[in-house]
């Protein structure tokens, strides 16, 4: 899943380290989110996205899989 996670923590000046404080997981979490190898849940999703004063959707960019 592709996420603004980078782009927004970059634009507000935070490390990796200070946003996983701020939202209560570790470091590479953060950076596994960002690089697309781990699916944040539900709850991590939206304490992320209130943290940014975004909605989740404008953080985490779900795309609708192809059908077979």
């Amino acid at each position: 899943m592709k996420t603004k996670i980078a782009q927004l923590r970059k634009t507000n000046k935070l490390s990796q380290e200070e946003l996983a404080n701020h939202v209560g997981v570790t470091r590479q979490t953060i950076t596994s989110l960002e690089v697309g190898k781990y699916t944040a849940s539900l709850v991590l999703a939206h304490k992320i996205a209130k943290f940014f004063g975004l909605t989740i959707e404008e953080v985490f960019l779900f795309e609708e899989e192809e059908e077979k």
